[in-house]
């Protein structure tokens, strides 16, 4: 049986609170503390053990992790649930609530990807990571649909333009409306606004396939 999370007494520490009549200050009560934001970012890609988070949460404790995870229970963002059989095994997923963070997230992407630039040796990375900046550059496209992106460090999709806006990790779970592969460092550069992915393809930087109403929008940006 996979390692189950540690679960820790509710009462273990006092509820933490800016105490002010505030709509930010409120907000911050509920994702202010250090790695809430980044466990939220691993949510939106769907459902996930304990174990997935840990590992795609580089530097995180296990006690810190745990932690977080029931303080976004009980502020209402998130649930945990059992898996049925043979399974036997618990996935944390996203409340409604949570999920309208997306915006929140991509408005952070947007205003850190100037400062994503060369990376650092220190620096971990996983394909998902870049999904929350390059959907921030495809919302100015006049085309929805799902794109599926491949990187060397793997596989995620995206949903553009739509009202279930949002990514995941891996293949599309249904057939793309384009594809496209390309390295992490061009990804940071289109996520920079330095390079649109039409830009890309013409410059050999990217491959791109399709022939719907988004590959053809991707093309021309």
């Amino acid at each position: 049986m996979p390692p189950q999370p540690p679960r820790p007494n509710a009462t273990a520490r006092p509820r933490r609170s800016y105490d002010q009549y505030c709509a930010a200050a409120r907000g911050l009560d509920a994702v202010g503390d250090r790695w809430t934001l980044l466990i939220v970012r691993e949510l939106l890609a769907g459902p996930r053990r304990y174990t997935d988070l840990h590992a795609d949460l580089p530097g995180v404790s296990t006690d810190v992790l745990a932690s977080r995870l029931k303080d976004m229970e009980q502020h209402g963002l998130s649930t945990r649930r059992k898996l049925p059989p043979p399974a036997s095994a618990y996935v944390y997923e996203l409340t409604d609530r949570g999920r309208a963070l997306l915006p929140v997230l991509k408005a952070l992407a947007a205003w850190g990807a100037p400062a994503l630039t060369e990376r650092r040796p220190t620096d971990a990375v996983r394909a998902h990571w870049l999904a929350l900046p390059l959907l921030g550059s495809l919302t100015a496209l006049d085309a929805e649909g799902l794109l599926e992106v491949r990187l060397d460090e793997g596989v995620f999709h995206v949903r553009a333009g739509a009202s279930d806006e949002g990514y995941g990790e891996g293949e599309a779970p249904e057939e793309p409306d384009a594809r496209v592969a390309l390295d992490a460092a061009t990804c940071a550069a289109v996520a920079r606004g330095e390079l649109t992915l039409g830009e890309g393809v013409r410059d050999g930087r990217i491959e791109l396939s399709g022939d719907g109403v988004l590959a053809k929008a991707l093309r021309e940006s």
